[in-house]
């Protein structure tokens, strides 16, 4: 019996397709990036923000509504070839009505947040976080739980603004989630 060749794969998309289980990939600019599976404490923070916004602007439980909150969402910048995979993403329900039916996500997000790990969180602020302005979207959060902070970024003119800088229990109430009020403290555990 002889061994059938070694397929090789044509595309970083079909890379990124055949990365093992237990890692998440990224397109950008060009380049594959990959990563281990989150941390307890990364899952705990993206989970129970999650709640916290996806609540009153999902649901529309003690708040406004008209959001899709969706973590890990494959987010095809450009078709298979340009592809992030936020820890959290949220969309505009009148930018996107509906939720895509496959794993692509095609619309840019309204909103992402980054939950920084110590092997994330370099590439987080320096490769994602100017990619992500570069495609413009509006909204960024950067989430360090073993630093207990949260950083909040508004576009402008191309650039990133810090518009909030919050650590421990303080109360967060930042755009573009600004009409609830939780407690940072929550994401800690």
């Amino acid at each position: 019996m002889t061994a059938l060749p070694a397929l090789k794969l044509d595309t970083l998309y079909e890379q990124l397709c055949n990365l093992p289980e237990n890692l998440t990939g990224e397109i950008i600019n060009g380049q594959l990036h990959s990563q281990p599976r989150p941390s307890g404490r990364h899952s705990l923070a993206g989970g129970t923000l999650s709640i916290d916004i996806g609540g009153p602007f999902q649901f529309g439980r003690n708040g406004p509504g008209g959001w899709w909150i969706i973590p890990e969402p494959e987010v095809h910048f450009v078709h298979d070839t340009e592809v992030a995979v936020p820890d959290l993403a949220g969309w505009r329900r009148e930018r996107m009505p509906q939720v895509p039916d496959d794993h692509r996500f095609e619309v840019v997000p309204d909103w992402v947040c980054e939950i920084l790990s110590p092997s994330t969180a370099r590439k987080d602020r320096i490769v994602k976080l100017p990619f992500y302005a570069s495609h413009g979207i509006t909204h960024a959060w950067l989430v360090d739980p073993e630093a207990r902070t949260l950083e909040a970024y508004e576009l402008s003119q191309g650039h990133w603004m810090l518009i909030a800088a919050l650590q421990d229990d303080a109360p967060v109430r930042v755009a573009p989630f600004d009409a609830i009020e939780f407690s940072l403290g929550d994401l800690w555990g």
